[in-house]
C-alpha cells in the first residue's frame, strides 16, 4: 500500500512547510526586493504561521472542511494577491476531497491539479508568466505523466519534487507578465520569482514528507 495522508498528517506537512519558509526569510526577501516590494516572504510566512496556530482545530476536521478552513485563513491573513490566490487554491482543492477520509496518490495529483487551475483562473495567468504557476504547473504535469506511465509512488515523488525545483529555477530567464516584476525595466529577467520559490519549498517539503510515509 502507498502513502495515505489524514487531516492530522496534512497539518504535520503544514508545520514543516512553515519551518522551511520561515528559515529562508532573508533569501526570499532578497529575491523579492530585487523585482518587487520585498513583502512576499512576510506575507506567506504570516499565512503559514496562522495555519500552524490553528493546527489543533484543523486536525479535527474532515479533509474537505480542513482545506476550506486553510483557504479561508490564507485569504484573510496573507496580504496582496497571494492571499486571494492561495485561498482560491485551497478552496478549489477542497472540492476534490469531498467524502475522502485520506489523501492517496491519485487524490494528491488531483488536489495539486485543482490548486493549479484555481490559481490560473483567479490570477488570469498561464505558465511562462513568471509566477508560482511556473513551479506548480510542471509539478502537476509530471505527476499526471508519472501516474499515466505506471511509475512507483517513490519514483513519482522524486520526479515531482525535481520538476517543482526546476520549474521555479526556470523563472530566472522569463520576462514577467504578472506581478511586481512586470513593472521593472527588464521585466525581472535574470531574477528568480519569489512566489515560485516559496511554492517550490512547499512541494519539496510535501514530497519529502510523503517519502517518509512509504
Amino acid at each position: 500500500m502507498g502513502f495515505q495522508l489524514t487531516p492530522a498528517d496534512y497539518v504535520e506537512y503544514l508545520n514543516r512547510a512553515y519551518q522551511k519558509i520561515h528559515e529562508n526569510g532573508d533569501y526570499v526577501t532578497e529575491l523579492d526586493s530585487a523585482t518587487g516590494d520585498g513583502d512576499h516572504w512576510s506575507n506567506i510566512n504570516l499565512g503559514f504561521e496562522k495555519l500552524v496556530e490553528a493546527a489543533e482545530e484543523l486536525k479535527t476536521l474532515s479533509l474537505f472542511e480542513e482545506f476550506k478552513k486553510i483557504g479561508t485563513i490564507m485569504m484573510s491573513v496573507i496580504g496582496g494577491s497571494s492571499g486571494v490566490l492561495y485561498g482560491s487554491a485551497y478552496l478549489g482543492a477542497a472540492k476534490v476531497l469531498k467524502d475522502k477520509t485520506v489523501i492517496e496518490n491519485e487524490d494528491l495529483c488531483a488536489v495539486l491539479g485543482a490548486m493549479l487551475e484555481a490559481i490560473m483562473s483567479r490570477g488570469n495567468a498561464q505558465p511562462g508568466f513568471k509566477t508560482m504557476i511556473d513551479c506548480l504547473h510542471p509539478a502537476v504535469e509530471c505527476y499526471r505523466d508519472s501516474i499515466a506511465n505506471g511509475l512507483s509512488e517513490r519514483e513519482t515523488i522524486g520526479k515531482v519534487r525535481q520538476a517543482a525545483i526546476d520549474g521555479a529555477q526556470s523563472t530566472a530567464a522569463m520576462e514577467a507578465i504578472r506581478g511586481r516584476a512586470f513593472y521593472q525595466a527588464n521585466k525581472g529577467v535574470g531574477h528568480l520569482d519569489p512566489g515560485a520559490i516559496t511554492m517550490s519549498y512547499q512541494i519539496e517539503t510535501l514530497m519529502d514528507y510523503l517519502a517518509e510515509k512509504l
